[in-house]
């Protein structure tokens, strides 16, 4: 039988074929001509010479001096004249602010790449979230826009301020409104350009508000303590915690600086000193601070009222009514103890509830009062600046555009057409007004439907400042120059002022000298060179409470009978997306959700028991419809730990008009919030159906099994008292084991890592830290659903729960659904160990990945030919493979892969190609860096000269990097602690990071 089968002689002839041409279209693509290259550019072929390299300059010339070409270039040549601050290879670092937080922003040859936590910003220095990290990428979105926007069409600035100046003028003629609508502002600058604004046009108001509000906080403190502020939280002086659906540790105020308050007393240094702190959680939705709580219960939101009036009546003696949980009796019998606890730990306690209700926050003061908290664990009189939206002030702005009073509005960092409760009702009103502008950086849900889009600045090219807390300022200063032609929001209100123009830089530097630095007794460049700075703090005083509670409880108990007749629905805040404004920012969409481990999308939270009755399975799609008639479809997602009659939804997704990865990314969940006495409300009801169809969410977590393995090792606070080995598999004698090699000798150095269990809370910094550091490529949706995400580092979730008397711990779905409801958590960085008997190191043909003589495992990219055996050997399944060109490929061309967002590139890191295997390298380019620079100042290597980039973003200090042969190294002192194990040690491949088991404080007191 005659084969159909093709033969070739070799690739000259097979390279002509059909086949090879499409296949390879994307890896082989001819050069443009240079007529195309020059037209790219905004050049010709008559240009001259001195434009042209300016245009091909790299670094500094590809944007700041072409930064107004439609298209960057980025091809390289040497500096014609080099600026001299910048020398190639050597990174130049300024300090900045992002959200309220000092941070150091690293760049190479101008290019802004990498963003740190400021070292000097003394308490405040707490690392950086994903939101942090993730940043430096929205400044090279090629979404933003390239210039203003007048009447739809790009102009000139010039152009810009004579129409807004002329519609300006004619709203005061008129006597009507003005109003500048922008979420929360706590820059002092940005406060007094809005002041001057308003000074020129008198009938200026300045409306802020929040997507997610704080306002029943703020208003709850100004009801019990005239005091109308979000206090200074002090986690770290707590002994005892109870949280009432607050995910302190994620999105609730400031989850860094929490997070590392709250590590502070539970790491191993305070572990090793026999001390530890003790953490209830109440909640619907499983948060990722649940996840870290030594007990958590899982609450239904109609009973999260009931059990504060159940806890309020326990500590106080009172009888409150409304207090009773009939339903959930282990929740009603665990506030009784939780209130006898907290009484024996007055002074000590810490009580926080997520609800932005009112009423609940009173309640919430009086049990604080009550266990004095004010003055140790709660400071009213440092208070946090944050946020500062007022719910009610932005439902009257609605009501004053539709009566017509309305003659202009700005819009600043702010998007109500997407964010508001009911964004028809907002958009209508807004038709009813003359002037629109928006100070957004792209064509987004508000900005299209202004006159003008006066193109806002990302904060890495803009002046300004900050002050978080009370007494705690800090600066914000340019790291490049404009990329594109934007021009910061307050300068063109400076502009639009009709005062005499000055450069916002000046304005800040004036507003400083005068205003701050005296105070602070500094000068501007000592500012610019630490960056932040804080005034002598306020004593905190004590607070009494004595408000009358029994209009508090009625709300109280109205509110939750409202919610207790229908499925309830939490929408709520997560730790990638949080409230949708950087929903473009592809590391955050691949960002793995830190409980679901889903990415690039939202879902419908249900408990297994209640998707069963419901008759719901994993990734049915069902439609959503809430009780003002708003309706969603959304797949089904099980969720062990959510509370049965409960769901949840994340908010921040479901984007129109944000950028090409971002657009039309999940659904909008921001429609479900009320509002209800003045305040928004993130609980509402709900009812469910199915659709018929289904949609398979990309989850990173099913990707690998362990098979029951001894992965995670856990103990109680007590058996560690007991024992501090408890848990950790270190008693008795190891299996004998025995080596087919010799043992590396390590002269030098011997770079080892530590991970705290305790510590490390799952948040995913990490990730988006080493995502950057490493050029680590984002693959989309399809391809993670395809287990083809490429992190080097992954925060593996783990559920236990009790079966039959005995700890369970599995990674994937748990089979038993009557134990769904009581599993607790635990998160474990997971990265290459680097293993002294590296099992991929004895099966890759052509010596790709290879020891060095200071413990590391190295990756030669440039010899993998991909066979893929590395990866089948490894028994961590940390190693990643390149099956597209994933940098370079038209097909993931909305996320990273054009040639402006590729600016953000770390010079020090080669990008991979198709075909490569990668993996994580203990960012040797960090540790030459620190071995160079002791070398240059001819001094021996110091412990913390060199941190990798997931430990230095991680504000838990979970990650321990340093020289294994340096006793006095704190690596060495952290593997030395009795809770150290190795994962997998029983195979001998003899890893180089050690883990610490996880200990819980779950002992209470008894009845």
């Amino acid at each position: 039988m005659e084969s159909n089968k093709k033969y070739w002689k070799g690739l000259e002839e097979y390279k002509n074929t059909p086949d090879f041409v499409e296949n390879n279209k994307n890896e082989f693509a001819e050069p443009l001509p240079i007529e195309d290259v020059l037209n790219e550019a905004g050049l010709s072929t008559v240009t001259p010479r001195r434009d042209f390299l300016k245009a091909l300059g790299f670094g500094l010339g590809a944007v700041t001096l072409a930064a107004c070409q439609p298209t960057p270039v980025v091809k390289s040549i040497p500096y014609l004249v080099k600026p001299e601050e910048v020398v190639p290879g050597i990174p130049n670092y300024y300090v900045s602010t992002y959200n309220g937080q000092s941070v150091l922003v690293k760049t190479r040859e101008g290019r802004p790449i990498k963003i740190e936590p400021n070292p000097n910003a003394g308490e405040f220095n707490c690392g950086t979230d994903a939101q942090a990290q993730a940043s430096v990428l929205d400044l090279y979105d090629v979404s933003k826009l390239k210039a203003p926007v007048l009447k739809n069409d790009e102009t000139t600035w010039a152009k810009v301020d004579e129409f807004v100046k002329g519609e300006l003028n004619k709203v005061q003629a008129s006597g009507k409104k003005i109003r500048i609508v922008s979420s929360s502002v706590s820059s002092p600058s940005t406060k007094n350009v809005v002041a001057d604004f308003t000074a020129a046009y008198p009938n200026t108001k300045h409306v802020q508000y929040d997507a997610v509000s704080y306002t029943g906080i703020i208003k709850a403190n100004e009801n019990s303590f005239g005091k109308a502020v979000i206090p200074k939280y002090n986690f770290d002086k707590a002994d005892l915690i109870v949280s009432f659906g607050a995910d302190f540790l994620g999105t609730w105020i400031s989850g860094e600086e929490f997070t590392a308050q709250y590590i502070s007393n539970r790491n191993y240094k305070t572990l090793a000193k026999g001390k530890m702190s003790r953490h209830f959680q109440f909640e619907a939705g499983m948060s990722l601070t649940g996840t870290n709580a030594d007990t958590r219960l899982p609450i239904k939101l109609s009973e999260e009222g009931p059990a504060l009036i159940t806890l309020y009546n326990t500590i106080t003696g009172n009888n409150l009514p409304g207090g009773s949980l009939p339903n959930n009796t282990s929740a009603d019998k665990a506030l009784k103890l939780v209130g006898k606890e907290l009484l024996m730990n007055k002074g000590k306690s810490l009580v926080v509830s997520g609800s932005n209700d009112v009423s609940t926050q009173i309640l919430v003061n009086a049990i604080n009062a009550a266990i004095g908290s004010y003055g140790t664990t709660i400071d009213l009189d440092n208070p946090c600046k944050r946020y500062s939206g007022n719910d009610a002030e932005f439902a009257e702005l609605i009501n004053e555009m539709n009566r017509g009073e309305v003659a202009a509005v700005f819009f600043l960092n702010s998007n109500p057409a997407y964010d508001a409760i009911n964004s028809k009702a907002f958009t209508d009103a807004l038709s009813k007004v003359g002037l629109k502008v928006s100070f957004s950086d792209r064509k987004d849900e508000t900005s299209t439907l202004c006159d003008v889009i006066a193109t806002n600045q990302n904060y890495l090219e803009s002046w300004g400042d900050a002050n978080a807390y009370e007494g705690y300022y800090s600066v914000i200063q340019p790291t490049i120059n404009p990329v594109f032609n934007s021009r910061q929001a307050e300068q063109s209100l400076l502009v639009w002022s009709n005062g005499p123009v000055q450069e916002y830089y000046q304005y800040v530097r004036n507003n400083w000298e005068k205003n701050i630095l005296p105070v602070l007794g500094k000068t501007w460049n000592e500012l610019l060179q630490t960056g932040a700075f804080s005034a002598n703090a306020k004593s905190a005083g004590a607070y009494s409470f004595s408000l009358s509670l029994a209009a508090v409880a009625q709300s109280i108990s109205n509110s939750s009978k409202a919610l207790a007749k229908d499925i309830e629905l939490q929408v709520y805040e997560s730790v990638p997306m949080r409230d949708g404004k950087h929903a473009n920012n592809a590391f955050l969409l691949e960002l793995p959700d830190p409980v679901s481990k889903v990415t690039w999308d939202n879902y419908v939270a249900i408990a297994p028991k209640f998707a069963e009755k419901l008759g719901f399975k994993e990734f049915d799609v069902v439609s959503v419809k809430g009780a003002n008639g708003y309706t969603i479809e959304l797949p089904v997602l099980i969720q062990p730990g959510q509370a049965v009659g409960t769901v949840s939804i994340a908010l921040g997704y479901g984007r129109t008009k944000v950028g090409k990865a971002g657009d039309n990314v999940g659904k909008n969940a921001f429609p479900f919030v009320s509002f209800t006495n003045g305040t928004l409300q993130y609980a509402t009801t709900v009812s469910l159906s199915k659709t018929g169809s289904t949609y398979e969410l990309a989850q990173t977590q099913t990707h690998y099994s362990f098979e029951g393995r001894n992965i995670i090792r856990e103990a109680t606070f007590k058996e560690y008292v007991k024992d501090p080995a408890a848990g950790s598999g270190n008693h008795g004698e190891k299996h004998k084991s025995y080596d087919l090699w010799d043992k590396y000798e390590k002269p030098g150095n011997n770079w080892v890592m530590a991970i705290d269990l305790n510590a490390c809370t799952g948040c995913g910094s990490c990730i988006v830290a080493c995502n950057v550091e490493n050029n680590i490529p984002v693959v989309g949706r399809d391809e993670v659903r395809r287990r083809r995400e490429m992190h080097w580092i992954r925060i593996d979730r783990y559920y236990s729960f009790e079966e039959e008397g005995k700890s369970v711990t599995e990674e994937k779905e748990i089979a038993h659904m009557e134990n769904m409801d009581k599993v607790t958590v635990v998160h474990q960085p997971m990265l290459c160990q680097h293993c002294d008997h590296a099992p991929c190191e004895t099966v890759c043909p052509v010596l790709a990945t290879v020891h060095s003589s200071d413990g590391l495992n190295h990756m030669a990219y440039n010899r993998c030919v991909g066979t893929r055996y590395c990866a089948n050997n490894c028994p961590y399944k940390v190693r990643r493979f390149n099956w597209f060109n994933y940098w370079n490929d038209s097909r993931f061309d909305n996320y990273l892969n054009n040639e402006f967002t590729q600016l953000v590139l770390n010079p020090d890191v080669t990008t991979r190609s198709r075909g490569v295997m990668e993996k994580c390298s203990m960012c040797i380019q960090r540790i030459q860096a620190g071995k160079l620079k002791a070398k240059i100042e001819k001094r021996p290597l110091k412990d913390g000269d060199i941190k990798m980039a997931c430990q230095e973003a991680c504000s838990a200090n979970a990650i321990i990097f340093g020289d294994g042969n340096d006793p006095e190294s704190e690596v060495s002192k952290a593997l030395r602690s009795e809770r150290t194990y190795y994962v997998l040690e029983e195979l001998n491949v003899q890893p180089g990071v050690g883990y610490m088991t996880k200990i819980r404080n779950t002992d209470t007191v008894q009845a």
